[in-house]
């Protein structure tokens, strides 16, 4: 019903077409590794595991159907509160994905970005993001960019604490701040906003994520698991998206 409703296919190779506007922007809380882990009486970190193999299905579809951005909060900075085997294990998986999967995204023209502090990752962590970084920064296709390390109250107060560097130099009047300003500070910097949050697993929160850059952004909350989403599941969403009339703030 939705592909005949928001989609309509040209051929199996091809990309799907909205009838009405796609996200250029979709970022995504991916929670419920946990508890997908817990239901089926595996540890946590099995949970994670098959998480990085819905990312890899994600970033697939996303890219098939057009979309230009897609942010994933893949560690928070209130993470590093977890058990530290959690911790160590979650520090793995970006490695893991990234040599996996990298020849498949240089393949499909895919961009890695990240964000986040990541003069905090361990060596390992940063050697295979800044490997993928440099090898994909030429493509200009579907920008994969992961929040890692990363937490939006940590993020806008290094902004201004950057824009206070800027006025106490002199580059920079108090008057001349305007939102510009501050979203040229962000680590989005280049980057629109998200057009369409999704939150899997129940949860109805943000967690610390893009609060700036969510102002305006329409929401999607699923009950199902992050390692249970599927390209289905991100059809929907995207379908429901194009059903709204987004006014920021307009009539």
């Amino acid at each position: 019903m939705l592909d005949k409703l928001f989609f309509r296919k040209k051929s199996h190779e091809q990309k799907w077409d909205l009838d009405d506007n796609i996200p250029s922007h979709v970022a995504i809380i991916m929670d419920g590794n946990g508890r997908w882990a817990r239901k089926r009486a595996l540890p946590r970190i099995a949970g994670h595991h098959e998480g990085m193999k819905t990312v890899r299905k994600i970033v697939k579809e996303a890219n098939r159907i057009g979309i230009k951005v897609l942010t994933l909060y893949a560690f928070s900075t209130e993470n590093w509160k977890r058990p530290r085997e959690e911790v160590d294990f979650l520090m793995k998986l970006p490695g893991e994905f990234l040599n996996t999967f990298l020849p498949d995204l240089i393949k499909e023209n895919v961009q890695v970005r990240i964000m986040g502090k990541k003069e905090l990752l361990p060596i390992h962590t940063v050697k295979a993001v800044d490997q993928a970084i440099s090898q994909t920064e030429n493509n200009t296709g579907l920008i994969l960019n992961f929040a890692l390390n990363y937490g939006s109250r940590d993020e806008i107060t290094a902004a201004v604490k950057a824009i206070g560097t800027d006025i106490k130099n002199g580059t920079l009047d108090p008057s001349q701040i305007n939102e510009s300003t501050i979203e040229n500070h962000l680590m989005t910097q280049g980057l629109s906003d998200p057009d369409l949050l999704i939150r899997t697993s129940g949860e109805v929160r943000l967690s610390n994520f893009m609060l700036w850059q969510l102002a305006y952004s329409e929401f999607w909350f699923t009950e199902v698991y992050w390692p249970d989403f599927s390209e289905d599941h991100l059809r929907e969403a995207v379908s429901q998206f194009a059903q709204r009339g987004r006014r920021f703030g307009g009539v």
